[in-house]
């Protein structure tokens, strides 16, 4: 891979982690405050080990990509990180900065094969890629419980149930 690919690949996925970052603030959003604990099955996750664990995990991959290598993920949030406002105000703040960072890397650096654990070696532009489709399954997840905890569930990638599609305004 060039490093002109990998810029062109940055320029492709970036626009996709900013727009499904909004998806996932709605999402995480909808999880009531009271129900945070809810999981659905004792093997499951509770809704906010599932908020955290996909707010986490895209800081994750984008320091690993920006870093060239992927350390252990924070398990747990960092003390004062209490609800899922918390979680969102995080997010809020941190995913904008470590995106920066990534958008201003040489694209020689996104070039360089980076090591997922021994399972892949990929170039670290590659890795925006797992990013998206791992925040969509967990979100997917997440989305699942939303009404057995008695909250409505927002529209996605369309219209749901609770939030209909609306039609833009003809311009």
């Amino acid at each position: 891979m060039t490093a002109e690919q990998a810029k062109f690949l940055l320029n492709f996925f970036l626009p996709s982690v900013e727009q499904e970052a909004q998806t996932t603030k709605k999402v995480l959003a909808a999880i009531p405050e009271d129900r945070r604990e809810y999981r659905p099955d004792p093997k499951g996750r509770t809704a906010m080990e599932l908020a955290w664990h996909i707010a986490s995990s895209e800081l994750w991959f984008l320091d690993g990509i920006a870093n060239g290598e992927f350390g252990q993920e924070e398990e747990q949030p960092p003390s004062g990180l209490h609800t899922v406002a918390d979680v969102i105000a995080w997010y809020d703040k941190t995913l904008p900065p470590a995106i920066e960072k990534l958008r201003a890397l040489p694209g020689e650096k996104l070039t360089t094969s980076v090591s997922f654990f021994g399972l892949f070696n990929y170039p670290a532009v590659a890795y925006l890629s797992f990013l998206v489709v791992h925040s969509v399954h967990h979100r997917g997840q997440l989305s699942v419980y939303l009404r057995p905890m008695g909250s409505k569930v927002p529209s996605i990638y369309g219209g749901s149930a609770d939030e209909p599609f609306q039609m833009p305004a003809q311009a």
